[in-house]
């Protein structure tokens, strides 16, 4: 349990002046993400892992870790899949439960008499260097009962920031004062030791873990010395590998006191003159995370899973091919 004195609501002011900067703020590998934290916030170092921990515990920050750009990782795409209705939520706790290369995994309602509103299954699927997603996919429809699926892979990437709580006092259509950096979808290749430093360097962290010196277990972990688990670290940055360090919140199930981060969630996809793209993706509003591909048309989530990727590399290895 955590100490009466220690809150662990979204709305104490101090629990928000760190989550508007640890959700989406920390871009990149930081040597000290916790000490970052506290700098950018204002709140006392002592203070950010106190305050983490506690919420952590208690499952209004759902986890706590370095994220990576996994379609620089391996082969990956959102996928669109059609299942009879009487089949959807089989097909859900296969893919969810059983399936170690599909990360989310959504029932969403779809608009009536569109292209896309027969498919209301919609995963993530990536596959390690080498293998097919659509072999996969196959596979999985096989599984599932699945009649048709469509692989929808990134082309560039638009981040904007995920920043719930920062975002909750501005005003709808605020812009960020700088347009979307475009990132290019390209697939590197690491070596041994780089793998074992990603693999330690994205498991989530226990409150337990939350320290001052937060890497050096983790380089430890990957067999490493903390100067080269720092270096290489550093390196996979430079590369467009590592995505940010975050605090990632409970985004609509009801926590602590019955308090709901947001009311409302929605994939949009929008309809954009050919050759205008990526100025649409670079539009700087706040509140939007995209990527371009083209997507039949779907809205707000009924049912929605994802955890994290077999091996917990963001890069899954299996032992067979499908």
């Amino acid at each position: 349990m955590v100490a009466a004195s220690v809150s662990v609501s979204i709305n104490d002011p101090i629990n928000a002046q760190i989550l508007a900067i640890s959700e989406d703020q920390l871009q990149g590998f930081q040597r000290d993400p916790l000490g970052e934290i506290a700098r950018q916030s204002g709140v006392e170092l002592s203070v950010v892992i106190e305050r983490v921990r506690a919420m952590l515990r208690e499952g209004v920050i759902r986890r706590v870790r370095q994220t990576l750009l996994a379609t620089n990782l391996a082969q990956g795409a959102l996928v669109a899949w059609q299942v009879p209705p009487e089949k959807l939520d089989t097909a859900f706790d296969y893919m969810f439960q059983q399936d170690p290369f599909s990360g989310h995994v959504v029932i969403r309602t779809t608009d009536t008499v569109t292209a896309g509103s027969k498919y209301r299954l919609w995963t993530t699927v990536k596959v390690p260097q080498g293998f097919s997603m659509t072999k996969h996919c196959a596979f999985l429809c096989q599984q599932t009962d699945a009649e048709k699926f469509l692989l929808l892979p990134a082309k560039k990437l638009f981040a904007l920031g995920v920043g719930h709580v920062r975002r909750r006092g501005l005003e709808p259509g605020s812009r960020a004062e700088v347009p979307a950096e475009v990132t290019d979808v390209s697939v590197a290749t690491l070596d041994e030791e780089e793998w074992r430093v990603l693999v330690a360097l994205k498991r989530e962290f226990t409150p337990e873990e939350l320290i001052s010196d937060i890497w050096a277990a983790r380089a430890r972990e990957a067999t490493v010395p903390l100067d080269t688990f720092l270096e290489v670290a550093e390196s996979l940055n430079r590369r467009k590998i590592i995505g940010r360090f975050s605090t990632f919140l409970e985004h609509v199930k009801p926590v602590v006191n019955g308090e709901a981060v947001t009311r409302y969630n929605a994939l949009f996809h929008w309809a954009v003159p050919p050759g205008r793209e990526i100025e649409a993706g670079r539009a700087p509003h706040h509140d939007a995370r995209l990527l371009a591909r083209g997507r039949p048309r779907v809205s707000p989530r009924q049912r929605h899973g994802s955890r994290p990727r077999h091996g917990q590399t963001g890069a899954p290895r299996p032992q067979s091919r499908h």
